[in-house]
Formats: structure tokens, sequence, C-alpha cells
């Protein structure tokens, strides 16, 4: 669902996973028309490190 938001509306995915500063740097990048597809991008890459930092975090947990 995350990965919809990420390409439908890139700066409100950054609020989701916390990151309210790059979330508005990223709306204010959404608002030129020919920063969109940019703003997506990085929506969708913020995502992917926010799920495997997410997975590492985990596995240190478990180890202990």
């Amino acid at each position: 669902m995350r990965l919809l938001l990420a390409l439908v509306l890139p700066w409100l995915s950054f609020f989701t996973i916390g990151r309210p500063f790059a979330g508005i740097v990223c709306l204010l990048l959404q608002l030129i028309v020919i920063g969109w597809i940019p703003a997506a991008i990085w929506a969708v890459y913020s995502l992917s490190q926010f799920k495997t930092d997410q997975k590492i975090e985990r596995a240190l947990q478990q180890r202990r």
C-alpha cells in the first residue's frame, strides 16, 4: 500500500515513515510538474531503505 502511495502522492509516503522534513521537501519538488518523477523515485527509494532498516532492526533484536 505504501508503494502505491509513494507513486501517487510521494510527499505523503515520507510522513508515513516518520520523515516529515523530507516530506515537505518532496512536496515542494512535486509542485513542479517535471519534479513529480524524481519525487516519486525518491519516495520509492526511501521506502525500500525504510523496509531494509526495519528488517535489520528485527534481526538484531532476535539475536539478543
